[in-house]
């Protein structure tokens, strides 16, 4: 009888021991490391189902390399195909990651039902039933979608030799497991194996695979880091559960940008591609009111107009707070010293929060000088114009510094109807016959003309 071969892994990271130890040296974690069964007596020769005799690889030098762009499927998901880079890879591994009942499932159902190849739906988690009841609100007329509700690779991958789908969806990641290793679905050593499956499966066959993830509660994907490492994409869906928007990232993407955005609305009959995310950054309101600018950022290749708000009163308490939502409170409290050195403003006895609206955290320097902007405004308690807008970072000196790509943020606030755009003098600007005023500063002292 062949040995049972065990190791030990850290439930926490996935990091590998020969013997049981008390804390992780990789994440230092205590009492998080267990014993696992890594493979099955008798099993070690066992092979993929899907493999299959293939001419091995030879050495090409780099100028022979063909470099011809791969042809991609394309989703019918403005959103998800800009995140993607395009489209979906054939041979790819995608795993998509989220909270509970952020919308995973309804997400690649959805994308799914929209497309016209044969998909296989895999999931491990719901009944037949339920994903019908949900398919209903979503598109009810779709005949090339196929469910499967299993968790066994072994006869998922029967079930995918007999249909022979173009892409598989496997809902989620952590509830397979394989029949060549004992311990339990989710586990550390189960999730490897079954990834290893799928990709084998994956770039024999060219066939794209997305996968759902589950999130630890400090929002990693959880199982192996490796998990993240073994795929070709890495996707993050955001939001908050109470809200209706949801926000879709690249963590990782091998084959585009890790810079784009997607946005999502949630709705009762699915998730709603948000084409003009401004709509939802910025508060739609009757009467001018003190302390709001707004911001043109940029998201990716995406330009973005945000509201930035802020509150400055009187420290009642006696120390004053600083407080900051979507934005570095590092960088909020240089601002503020600029503020007080260069501008000559006395807020350091006093409050100031700032807030940026919509939920999404911000780190594009050139919103600057819209934070200071409505600071400003809330300090001297005077509105800002509703028609301005401001695209420029402010350095220590109090100098107004040029951001990049500005053109393309001027072009969006006049196509949103803004009437004047603050931006760096230092910005070289080639643009002709705009109905946008291009206001130009080039230090803090000309914004306080404008706003006080």
């Amino acid at each position: 009888m062949a040995k049972v071969k065990t190791t030990f892994f850290c439930q926490s990271c996935g990091n590998q021991y020969a013997k049981w130890q008390g804390q992780c040296t990789s994440c230092k974690a205590w009492n998080t490391i267990v014993e696992e069964l890594i493979q099955k007596p008798g099993k070690s020769d066992w092979k993929s189902p899907t493999s299959t005799v293939k001419r091995a690889s030879v050495p090409l030098r780099i100028k022979d390399i063909d470099v011809s762009k791969e042809p991609r499927l394309n989703t019918f998901d403005t959103e998800f195909n800009r995140v993607l880079g395009g489209g979906i890879v054939p041979g790819s591994l995608t795993l998509l990651g989220g909270e509970p009942g952020i919308g995973k499932s309804t997400l690649l159902l959805q994308i799914a039902l929209k497309l016209p190849y044969k998909i296989l739906y895999v999931s491990g988690e719901e009944s037949q039933k339920q994903i019908k009841m949900r398919a209903e609100r979503i598109n009810p007329e779709n005949n090339n979608c196929y469910i499967l509700t299993e968790t066994k690779t072994q006869n998922i991958f029967k079930q995918i030799s007999e249909l022979e789908p173009d892409i598989v969806v496997i809902d989620s990641i952590q509830t397979l497991h394989s029949d060549y290793i004992e311990s339990s679905s989710g586990s550390i050593s189960q999730i490897k194996e079954c990834a290893t499956e799928l990709i084998k499966f994956a770039k024999e066959t060219a066939t794209p695979v997305l996968l759902i993830g589950h999130i630890t509660k400090d929002g990693h994907i959880a199982g192996p880091k490796i998990l993240e490492h073994m795929v070709d994409t890495v996707l993050q869906f955001e939001g908050d559960r109470n809200h209706i928007f949801r926000i879709l990232r690249a963590h990782k993407n091998r084959f585009g940008s890790t810079n784009e955005l997607g946005i999502y609305e949630m709705q009762g009959s699915g998730l709603r591609e948000v084409s003009n995310p401004s709509e939802i950054l910025i508060s739609k309101k009757d009467q001018d009111l003190s302390g709001n600018a707004i911001a043109a950022t940029l998201e990716g290749m995406r330009p973005l107009m945000i509201e930035v708000q802020a509150l400055v009163s009187t420290a009642v308490y006696g120390t004053p707070q600083r407080s900051a939502t979507g934005f570095n409170a590092k960088r909020l409290n240089m601002l503020l010293a600029v503020l007080e050195k260069r501008a000559g403003f006395r807020l350091g006895a006093k409050d100031v929060f700032l807030n940026i609206t919509g939920g999404i955290n911000v780190d594009d320097p050139a919103i600057d000088l819209a934070v200071v902007a409505s600071i400003l405004s809330s300090n001297e308690d005077v509105a800002l114009q509703k028609d301005f807008c401001f695209a420029a970072e402010v350095g220590l000196s109090g100098e107004i510094r040029p951001v990049q790509r500005v053109e393309q943020r001027i072009l969006e606030a006049e196509k949103l109807g803004f009437s004047t755009i603050f931006v760096s003098k230092y910005n070289k600007i080639s643009l002709k016959n705009t109905v946008i005023k291009i206001q130009l500063i080039s230090k803090i002292e000309d914004v306080v003309r404008f706003v006080v």
